[in-house]
């Protein structure tokens, strides 16, 4: 029988639990797909803790992203066939060996990508596709804050800002992340433990300040972000790996120069099947230029799923992660 990482109560790293999991047969619109590579993410903590409730409740299968092959098709279904190599990036389910997914979620994965790849890339890289090209739209000559920039997103978004032609500006928190951050795009790595970001992006930018902000740490870098952004700038806030921003008054984005600020999520941006379709192309495009490449720095086996949490959260890990099932 498969198995599968459940969590039937909110917890540690020892609330994951490696246990038999049977996932059933596709119904009209799904497919059963085999895991080959599955991705890790700070969005797993979230929900395995509760700090993001699951919407059908626990027991709950963790991790949004992964690649597979189809191994059988629902009613329906006439794009898709078995064989096919697909990837995705959902909210919760991919913790698991096989699983049942509805056919539009996922996306064919092209030649020259391999299925690590794709487990390693498709959350994150279409989080930073929609961050650099949608939410807003980085062109050449601005200038970007990326905090955690040796982290999975930031080691992508950090090429790609630069493929753009843009000024890229980020945190980091020892030596070895800001060297790695550095080899990925970033012109300037600012070390948050013996720095004042604030102060080092005033000194970077001559004053100028920054055309955007990406903060996905949340409470330890709010309200300096704010003060890295030039008047009219705009405050991306897509993470709280630190604790969620404190309540705020809307008053504070006009004191600090009329600033836009936004709380995006993939899963709205990609809500469409086009959106998905074309997020997904952006990325394949660009990993296949050579602008972007996606390494793989930790692969743990899906049963030491609880030591890739634990390394995750204290901060051992450094660009992206896979379970291997």
């Amino acid at each position: 029988m498969p198995k599968a990482i459940r969590v039937h109560a909110h917890g540690g790293p020892g609330a994951l639990v490696y246990e038999d999991f049977e996932p059933g047969r596709p119904t009209k619109g799904q497919i059963r797909v085999r895991h080959t590579a599955i991705g890790l993410n700070f969005i797993d903590v979230y929900y395995r803790t509760g700090l993001y409730p699951a919407p059908d409740g626990l027991p709950l299968i963790p991790g949004g992203e992964a690649a597979g092959v189809v191994v059988e098709v629902g009613e329906g279904v006439d794009w898709l066939q078995p064989g096919d190599r697909v990837a995705y990036a959902v909210k919760l389910g991919a913790y698991a060996e096989e699983r049942l997914i509805e056919a539009d979620q996922v996306v064919k994965v092209p030649g020259g990508i391999s299925d690590e790849q794709a487990a390693a890339m498709m959350l994150k890289g279409m989080t930073a596709e929609y961050l650099l090209l949608r939410t807003f739209k980085v062109k050449a000559d601005d200038t970007i804050l990326y905090h955690a920039a040796a982290g999975g997103v930031g080691l992508i978004l950090g090429q790609w800002a630069k493929h753009l032609g843009a000024t890229v500006i980020g945190t980091a928190g020892s030596p070895d992340k800001i060297e790695l951050a550095k080899a990925h795009g970033f012109d300037h790595v600012i070390d948050y433990r013996k720095q004042d970001f604030v102060a080092e992006v005033v000194k970077l930018t001559g004053g100028r300040k920054c055309d955007v902000v990406y903060d996905s740490v949340g409470n330890d870098t709010f309200p300096g972000s704010l003060d890295c952004l030039r008047p009219l700038g705009t405050f991306v806030s897509f993470g709280q790996s630190s604790g969620p921003i404190p309540p705020f008054s809307i008053n504070l984005l006009a004191q600090k120069g009329s600033l836009f600020a936004t709380r995006p999520s993939l899963f709205a941006y990609n809500a469409k099947r086009a959106d998905l379709e074309a997020s997904a192309k952006a990325l394949f495009d660009v990993v296949a230029s050579g602008a972007v490449q996606i390494k793989i720095n930790q692969r743990y086996a899906l049963k030491d799923a609880a030591r890739a949490h634990s390394d995750l959260e204290g901060r051992k890990t450094t660009g992206t992660t896979i379970l291997l099932p």
